[in-house]
């Protein structure tokens, strides 16, 4: 699995958002994604939403953040960017498509809602096909 956070802001950027989310390693599909701040507790949730959906995780493939490596057991964990590269491609992907997630941008969420409903109506439109109208 690869795993990596995305970021973004609701009203100002004090106030950031991330986007966390796992992609099966082999066959570049999304696995699972969840919103929250850039702490241990968030990656534990998603953690805990693969167990739940019955995901084996048999390797982590991620970029160099310490969340990672505190709740990651090391015999299968491999760290770098050189094994990221197609969730990093579904980053950029995010960012060309809503302007909300651009790094220099006018557009902005007013609202953790509205924000992560936009973002995920789009992420279960282009990666789990799920008929959404946009």
């Amino acid at each position: 699995m690869e795993a990596d956070e995305q970021w973004s802001y609701v009203q100002k950027k004090a106030n950031p958002r991330w986007l966390w989310w796992v992609e099966d390693h082999d066959t570049g599909e999304i696995v699972a994604f969840l919103f929250g701040r850039r702490t241990n507790a968030s990656f534990r949730r998603l953690m805990k939403l693969l167990a739940e959906s019955g995901v084996v995780v048999s390797r982590w493939f991620t970029d160099y953040w310490w969340a990672y490596h505190d709740l990651l057991p090391a015999e299968i964990h491999q760290v770098g960017k050189d094994q990221t590269q197609s969730i990093e491609r579904k980053h950029l992907d995010l960012r060309t498509r809503i302007k909300r997630l651009a790094r220099r941008t006018i557009c902005f969420s007013k609202s953790v809602l509205m924000h992560d409903t936009v973002i995920g109506l789009l992420i279960n439109h282009l990666f789990f096909k799920l008929n959404v109208h946009l």
